[in-house]
């Protein structure tokens, strides 16, 4: 029995279907294991992006504790002097 147009065809398409699908599925694990390089490559700079945001996080809260350090001890001394002119009234 002999395939129709129709079935040769289909067939032909089915097989350049898997074809491509097969090149596909080749690329896609290709990309996988650039992605999981390039991440690789990221998890090493993790110590280093850690490191430098701890400095900037020193850096940036020194001034600001330093001023409120001061503002909180000239609050307690002036305080204390209320306290002691109360005191001696």
């Amino acid at each position: 029995m002999e395939k129709t147009y129709f079935e040769k065809q289909r067939e032909a398409l089915v097989g350049e279907i898997a074809v491509s699908l097969e090149q596909v599925l080749q690329n896609i694990n290709k990309l996988n294991r650039s992605l999981e390089g390039v991440i690789a490559v990221g998890n090493e700079f993790g110590s280093v992006e850690a490191l430098w945001s701890q400095f900037e996080n020193v850096m940036a809260k020194n001034p600001e504790e330093g001023e409120q350090e001061k503002r909180n001890g000239e609050e307690a001394e002036q305080e204390e002097d209320q306290g002691k002119q109360q005191n001696s009234k």
